[in-house]
């Protein structure tokens, strides 16, 4: 009888690890061997995060055939957008910090009351966001410099993205819960859901496909809420069952104003770090908005197919932060450190094999979405330029996420602001005006700022200071 040839008993290996990473499982992350525990945490983490770059992926593909001035509206309004997802990103790390301490510590019960407050804190900001966002979408498109002719056109895309901020608030928030519990697999399935509607119904709405009306751009934004306000449905729906690691009841839904103040000033942190950094990427826009309608189309082409890669990577950096808050929670703090530093390493890999992929076919990455001489010229260059920093932005990622996972958001806020508005702000200015280098100075500086809150994340987080944090 022949052998098995060795390499088929590895993917064999391989993809039953795969299928053991995407389903509900047991496992104790605490106990298991941490290359195995990262893993069947990082999977789905990650593919939770591609899913979600698809939304931006899908939209923007549609919305390239409806012109330069569409493309741009979608990159101004995803510019306010980032707005809310800082608040949402940030709150979310509060939830995944304190949940995932409470799971480490065995204390089930007090995980899902943290969930319960998180889902009345979620309603509370998405009305007020969705109120006020619908009401002043065109002032705010003005705001950001949009040309007339962008405003008109992304008016209602804007007012139906923001108006419907619960979907974002709410997938986010509860996708966190999901995740520092360590039921991963049940994000993704609620990430796959919404983006298996988006899909569908983006090109039917935008462009009118059958019985579905002919909306423009304004139906990419109605595909996308549709298609995530069912993934927030779904995540409740399985809540509710009471079933998985957090073991939610009704009764969890009580609000507890002790446990919700402990939250918010967990989350002011994780918010304060996200409006730093996401306020910074508006400052940018601003700033590239003065060339015109093609660089903003260009980077925002650009930024849509970079966030396919960092969200992913982003994945790796939330596995580093559960692994971290329920290592502490337990009671290991060497083991919670030893998580984190190898999940810098396997993002290290990642992203500089996908850097020099994006560095390599940056023109053919933009021509997928424009034939625009100007956009292309653009598109590739911040591609190439942005491509440079990917291997920092691999170690910088997890190192803030390994502090956030310990309950400590106040320290990457500060770096965040030392980098982003102290350094990569004015350096954008400078680089794109004085030093007369347009658009690609404004990339240059993106590449100085995030490499810098790397260097300072790194020294943080080797000081283990964090290690004594509560959550």
């Amino acid at each position: 009888m022949n052998a098995r040839p060795p390499h088929r008993g590895r993917v064999r290996r391989f993809f039953g690890f795969f299928r053991e990473a995407v389903r509900d499982n047991e496992v104790n992350y605490t106990k298991e061997p941490v290359p195995r525990a990262l893993g069947l945490l990082a999977i789905p983490m990650m593919l939770e995060m591609s899913m979600e770059s698809v939304f931006a992926v899908v939209d923007i593909a549609f919305v390239a055939q409806l012109g330069t001035d569409a493309v741009a509206a979608v990159g101004i309004t995803e510019a306010l957008i980032t707005v809310l997802y800082a608040l949402a990103m940030g709150m979310g790390l509060a939830v995944t910090a304190m949940v995932s301490r409470r799971i480490g510590a065995g204390n089930a019960d007090e995980a899902a009351r943290v969930a319960g407050q998180a889902i009345w804190i979620a309603l509370a900001v998405s009305m007020l966001i969705g109120v006020l966002g619908a009401s002043y979408a065109g002032d705010l498109l003005t705001l950001m410099g949009a040309s007339t002719s962008v405003i008109d056109t992304g008016t209602g895309y804007a007012t139906v993205l923001l108006g419907g901020s619960f979907s974002i608030v709410f997938l986010f928030l509860l996708n966190a819960s999901f995740r520092g519990a360590g039921d991963a697999a049940i994000a993704l399935r609620s990430l796959w859901l919404a983006n298996g509607i988006n899909i569908v119904l983006d090109p039917c709405l935008i462009f009118g496909l059958g019985p579905f009306p002919e909306m423009g751009v304004t139906g990419a934004a109605v595909a996308t809420t549709i298609g995530r306000g069912t993934g927030v449905l779904y995540q409740l729906y399985y809540l509710l069952r009471g079933k998985g690691r957090l073991n939610f009841a009704v009764e969890h839904l009580r609000f507890v104003p002790h446990l919700a103040v402990r939250l918010l000033k967990v989350s002011a942190g994780g918010v304060g770090q996200f409006l730093v950094a996401t306020s910074s990427w508006i400052g940018v826009m601003r700033i590239v908005a003065i060339y015109g309608s093609a660089p903003v189309a260009a980077y925002t082409i650009a930024i849509r197919m970079i966030e396919f890669v960092l969200l992913p990577a982003w994945g790796l950096g939330n596995a580093a932060a559960t692994m971290v808050g329920q290592n502490l929670g337990a009671g290991h703090p060497d083991r919670a450190e030893h998580s984190a530093r190898k999940a810098g390493f396997y993002n290290l890999v990642f992203m500089s094999v996908v850097g020099a992929i994006s560095f390599t076919f940056a023109e053919e990455i933009t021509g997928l979405f424009s034939n625009d001489p100007d956009v292309l010229e653009y598109g590739a260059d911040c591609l190439r330029i942005l491509a440079i920093g990917y291997p920092a932005y691999a170690i910088g990622m997890v190192m803030s996420q390994a502090i956030n996972g310990a309950g400590d958001t106040v320290t990457p806020t500060i770096l965040n602001l030392v980098a982003f508005w102290l350094v990569q702000i004015p350096l954008a200015y400078a680089l794109a005006e004085a030093a007369g280098l347009g658009p690609n100075g404004v990339f240059t500086a993106i590449v100085v700022g995030e490499s810098l809150l790397t260097l300072l994340a790194v020294a943080v987080f080797r000081s283990g200071r964090w290690k004594l944090h509560s959550a």
